[in-house]
């Protein structure tokens, strides 16, 4: 049986990516520092499974993670741990150059040693979209070249960076891949679609920065596990694999289906109203991925349409309203990210 570690496996992508590798019969470690977006809840469906292990380590402690590669010998390990939301980036610079940069690059130099010690290891680590910065007119390629617009999108591009100069340099088997913006089960509602489906449910405004014109490529989070796992089998070491939908909507759009979704399934409150809100600082008009290459070369393509997906998720949180309660109220209600 194969062994595969992933970081941040108590967050969104990662707690979901261990799910879809559980399911195809992989042993998974899942390490994570526990921090505010960490939530037991979303592994508590497999938490008893034999083929599960937790630990919990800081991905700065270079020591604890020496002993955790040489104890479990994981064939590959899934680089999702990071602070990944842009308005606390505004806020809290630091902690993201702190956890991005700094964590992956005490992680790179534990893989580095671990990998030259065991052979045909991996480490895929991915990153976001937001590197490539505004593009107003067609998709971003693997080739092009990045233009962070928040300190969050410039901690994850330096961290990308530093996963190459390690290939380059100390050649280590790694590959990178930027996936568009996900959505789910088990998102923390600090991001637009979950806070949009809290606030439905608790009879709040929904708000949108600006006026709603921003495109972002929504794709589904099981979509994007599929995509980690079969790069993990076939992807070629020492690639970049952009992961998109290739399915833009701006975030009025989304807002408008979300509410047609939730009139087919709950009596809306009388204060669940669109509320436009002052935009945030640096706000990028438009993100789109090309996935051509990771479409021809590895035979993979999004599968979920988002108003399925969008269905999928409010029933997810429809039927798991303990999730919002196991969280800290202000960090689902406090506005972030109007820092100059």
């Amino acid at each position: 049986m194969q062994k595969i570690l992933v970081t941040g496996g108590l967050g969104f992508i990662g707690s979901n990516l261990i799910e879809n590798l559980l399911k195809q019969n992989f042993y998974v470690i899942n390490i994570d520092k526990v921090s505010y977006s960490s939530n037991f809840l979303n592994t508590k469906n497999y938490s008893k499974n034999k083929n599960y292990k937790f630990i919990k380590c800081d991905l700065r402690n270079t020591k604890k993670l020496k002993k955790i590669f040489n104890k479990f010998k994981p064939n590959c390990i899934f680089n999702l741990a990071a602070e990944t939301h842009v308005d606390r980036s505004i806020d809290s610079p630091k902690n993201f150059i702190d956890s991005n940069v700094f964590g992956t690059f005490k992680l790179l130099e534990a893989f580095k040693k671990y990998s030259r010690k065991y052979k045909k290891k991996k480490l895929i680590h991915i990153s976001t979209d937001e590197v490539y910065g505004d593009i107003l007119k067609g998709r971003s390629k693997e080739t092009d070249a990045y233009k962070p617009s928040s300190p969050y999108s410039a901690s994850k591009a330096a961290s990308d960076h530093l996963v190459y100069s390690y290939i380059r340099t100390y050649k280590i088997p790694a590959i990178v891949t930027n996936c568009s913006n996900n959505y789910g089960p088990r998102q923390h509602p600090e991001k637009l679609i979950p806070k949009l489906i809290y606030n439905i449910l608790n009879n709040k405004n929904l708000p949108i920065y600006g006026k709603g014109k921003n495109s972002r490529e929504w794709i589904f989070v099981d979509d994007h596990c599929e995509a980690l796992i079969k790069i993990f089998k076939k992807g070629k070491i020492g690639e970049f694999y952009n992961i998109g939908s290739n399915y833009n909507l701006n975030n009025l759009q989304v807002v408008k289906i979300m509410l047609s979704v939730a009139k087919r399934k709950i009596e809306l409150g009388k204060n669940v109203k669109i509320l436009f809100i002052k935009d945030r600082p640096g706000h990028d008009k438009r993100y789109a991925l090309n996935s051509l290459k990771l479409i021809k070369k590895l035979n993979w393509k999004s599968k979920t349409s988002f108003l399925d997906g969008i269905n999928q998720t409010f029933d997810w949180y429809l039927n798991n309203k303990k999730y919002f309660k196991s969280l800290n109220i202000k960090d689902i209600t406090k506005r972030l990210g109007e820092s100059r």
